[in-house]
């Protein structure tokens, strides 16, 4: 019996074994099976898949959307102009510091994995399980980068599928150095910013390597969540996500629990920031743009161009200066219009500046300021992103309440007439902690220089701020130059006869229309009038009546054919006597241009204001080829000879004097005056700065500038004009809307002072360059009020400059013999 059941129990346990050994075979085998058929399937997936996967050559070849960046000559940064905003950059100028935050914000295994982790996968998982929310990612840096890079960003299986084959390829074939540079720079941060680089300047307006712990922290913790853990829009969520990622830092030893500490208590002082530069010339940059897309396409915008101006970057800075306090200064003289508002401050307690006067933006160099206290002859204020400042009595003393009818009331007695506390108002503030008050200027100003050897742009303001009105006015303000034109009129008179030493009469003269209605009484700026008046003198003053009598006299369309050829559109001309105070629409970069013809001797240089322009790869896709002013290449007209026609090809010898000329003629402007012209105009222009309408500009203390002033009726344009032999600059000032810049107001008050402004520092440490006499040009003794000759012993003579074959009657080009060659002087003409 015993023996049946032992023999029944071991028949038994045979039988379980048996079972288990079916149990676990059919276990493995349907193991085996699900691996073949999810291997399988995978297969067939990535077969399925393949057309829409990123060719190894395309992961290669990939190419960010890298905004425009536009530089000046020596390649300081003007502006990135893009839709994404990007600053690549190596894995190698990545700091170690950002690096670690990123690695133990995201995937601190990077290094270890192959690109999935799936030990990442299981912790994710358990996480989620146990806090019964899905607050854990298994994504790695590998599988972002090829989201963020090659896919959409659909949650679906199909795209999950993508990112697994496409991460496998990433990882055979980059390196993690790679990888992870990639990573930094293509994820998304919010404020338009992909990459490290860019989210460094938008949040914190620094380079990457000026981050500090607090920081990296804070831009490592944002890719989990842009929208929710930006550190503008919600600063409280992101200081807890900054938290996290310094916590993770310390516990993988890339930081010591000290450091640690000391950042998780630092504020949160992420706000925007515009893109870093390193000159200010936003009009140039949207010269630049629009050229650009003109030239490529829109798509250029984010194709990675770089622009290479021929903006000088200390001139533009000096540029700057001169236009916004030159306006500033204007706006001044026409009175104190009011806070630009008011807050209420509390009585006791220390308020929120910040937070109070962040609705303020700046504008040009005018910090929003809230007014903290008021004393007898000061007031303390607080300066947004500067801080408490003193506004004394010189800052403050200007400020007469404008009146109604566009006068001034009188000066104030005490700070309490012009603030309160808690008012808002704009001042210019210095890093000492002093400010003066200003408001933002109403009339606008413009400036542009050239060189006028080549016409290369170097400077280029077209209004107080561009951020406020985006309108250039170098190049869209067609205004009326008023008396700076008279200079390409005056240069037509000796063109055709006339001499420096020819009298003219200043005297009313009454022009009649289609009726006595339409009589026109022409004055000068003076009302005055001063009879005879030699050419040279009625440019220095400025004479109206003069400039209308030699306009008469060379004729209307003799004029417009001779002075279009300084590049202005004949189109635009009026063809009437009106012509002769400047009546036609130019822009300012019109003007320059045109002076420039005086200043480099005679030749028609076009301006221009892009060097280089350069792909992402750094190719030359375009360059400048400028025409230059080249006297070597064109030996000076002799005595007689014919001066040259309008639109004549530029003159060009195998040598001058025995040298080779130094450029090809395809490379020369053309001439368009003769040098004797040239010359004797720029000695003209200089009289106007010695003893003129811009003796201002003696304060410079140069004898080797030129220029001419411009006013408009009722002064609804102010100009100024200046030059030297390498430099010119058009100043212009006026409303956008035409009204009068009031009464006293004109080029020599307006214009002027931003002009000198500019030129004192442009031209420090320049020497004086004065250009030499051309050949063809004698020198006489003249009646200064007859503008007759005198013998050598006239007491009372002056010397003046004369074209050798315009003589004055009486006088012969080459013996001094009388003879009766050229314009007559002495006698008025009309």
């Amino acid at each position: 019996m015993h023996s049946d059941n032992s023999q029944r129990k071991a028949g038994e346990s045979v039988s379980v074994k048996w079972n288990y050994i079916r149990i676990f075979g059919a276990l493995a085998a349907g193991v085996i099976l699900f691996t073949l058929l999810g291997a399988y399937a995978l297969a067939c997936s990535y077969v399925y898949l393949l057309p829409s996967l990123p060719s190894i050559e395309s992961m290669r070849n990939v190419e960010l959307q890298v905004p425009l960046r536009v530089y000046t000559r020596s390649g300081a940064l003007i502006a990135q102009i893009g839709e994404q905003r990007r600053i690549p950059v190596t894995y190698e100028q990545i700091p170690d510091l950002v690096k670690h935050a990123f690695l133990a914000a995201e995937d601190e295994r990077f290094f270890e994995h192959g690109g999935i982790d799936y030990f990442g996968v299981v912790r994710a998982a358990i996480v989620d399980i146990v806090s019964g929310d899905k607050t854990q990612g298994a994504s790695t840096i590998t599988m972002q980068a090829a989201r963020n890079m090659f896919l959409s960003l659909d949650k679906t299986a199909r795209r999950k599928l993508q990112e697994t084959f496409v991460t496998y390829r990433m990882e055979h074939e980059f390196t993690k150095q790679e990888i992870f540079g990639l990573y930094l720079n293509v994820i998304f941060f919010g404020q338009r910013s992909y990459g490290v680089a860019a989210a460094a300047e938008a949040f914190f307006g620094k380079t990457l390597d000026k981050l500090d712990v607090a920081e990296a922290a804070t831009i490592a913790g944002v890719p989990k969540a842009p929208s929710r853990y930006n550190p503008i829009v919600d600063p409280q969520l992101a200081t807890s996500r900054r938290a996290y990622v310094l916590r993770r830092m310390r516990e993988l030893n890339f930081i010591d629990a000290a450091t640690a500490e000391a950042a998780n208590k630092e504020p949160m002082m992420a706000r925007a920031h515009a893109p870093l530069y390193d000159v200010e010339a936003p009009y140039v940059a949207e010269m630049a743009r629009l050229e650009l897309r003109q030239r490529f396409g829109p798509s250029a915008e984010s194709a990675g161009y770089k622009v290479y101006t021929t903006i000088d970057g200390r001139l533009q800075g000096d540029a700057n200066r001169a236009v916004r306090v030159g306006l500033i200064e204007y706006d001044r003289r026409h009175g104190w219009r009011g806070p630009a508002g008011h807050v209420e401050l509390p009585a006791h307690g220390e308020p929120n500046y910040e937070e109070l006067v962040d609705e303020y933006s700046a504008i040009g160099n005018l910090s929003p300021a809230i007014v903290e206290s008021v004393s007898e002859r000061s007031a303390k204020a607080y300066v947004r992103a500067l801080g408490a400042v003193q506004i004394d009595w010189d800052g403050l003393s200007w400020a007469r309440r404008e009146l109604k009818n566009e006068s001034v009331g009188p000066a104030p007695k005490d700070a309490s007439q012009v603030l309160s506390r808690g008012d808002v108002v704009y001042v210019v503030a210095d890093n000492a902690g002093h400010a003066q008050l200003a408001q933002l200027p109403e009339a606008q100003g413009a400036l542009v220089a050239l060189d006028p050897n080549d016409g290369s742009v170097v400077a280029l303001v077209g209004g107080f701020d561009y951020f406020t009105n985006k309108y250039n006015r170098v190049t869209q303000a067609r205004r009326l130059p008023g008396s700076g034109f008279k200079p390409f009129l005056y240069s037509a008179a000796l063109e055709h006869g006339f001499t420096p030493a020819s009298v003219i009469l200043d005297a009313p003269i009454v022009l009649e229309g289609n009726g006595s209605e339409d009589s026109w009484r022409p004055e000068n700026s003076t009302r005055e009038f001063g009879g005879p008046t030699r050419l040279r003198e009625a440019l220095v003053r400025s004479r109206n009546l003069v400039s209308i009598r030699i306009l008469k006299e060379v004729g209307i369309q003799t004029a417009i054919d001779y002075i279009s050829r300084f590049g202005f559109d004949p189109k635009g001309f009026p063809h009437d006597l009106t012509l002769a105070l400047g009546t036609m629409e130019v822009t300012p970069l019109d003007l320059a241009s045109g002076y420039a013809v005086f200043a480099n001797g005679g030749y028609r240089v076009t301006p221009y204001f892009i060097e280089r322009i350069e792909d992402a790869s750094g190719q030359v896709v375009w360059k400048a080829a400028p025409r230059r002013a080249c006297p070597q290449c064109d030996p000076a007209l002799t005595p007689g000879a014919a001066a040259p026609e309008a639109g004549a090809t530029p003159v060009s010898d195998d040598s001058t004097h025995g040298q080779p000329a130094p450029l090809p003629e395809a490379q020369v402007a053309p001439r368009i005056i003769s040098p004797q012209n040239a010359y004797i105009m720029d000695d003209m222009m200089a009289d106007v700065i010695k003893r003129g309408t811009g003796r201002r500009a003696l304060a410079l203390n140069r004898t080797d500038i030129a220029g001419k002033t411009g006013t408009t009726n009722e002064a609804k344009d102010t100009w100024f004009n200046g030059f030297t032999p390498n430099l010119v600059a058009t100043v212009w000032v006026g409303f956008d809307q035409e009204r009068p810049l009031g009464e006293a107001e004109e080029g020599a008050r307006t214009a002027l002072p931003i002009w000198m402004a500019f030129m004192r520092e442009a031209l420090k440490g320049v020497a004086e360059q004065h250009r030499t006499m051309p050949d063809g040009i004698v020198t006489l003794r003249i009646g200064p009020d007859s503008g007759t000759l005198e013998g050598a012993d006239g007491a009372s003579g002056i010397t003046e400059m004369f074209i050798a074959d315009h003589l004055p009657s009486g006088q012969d080009a080459t013996s001094g013999v009388p003879g009766q060659q050229g314009q007559a002087s002495g006698e008025p003409i009309f």
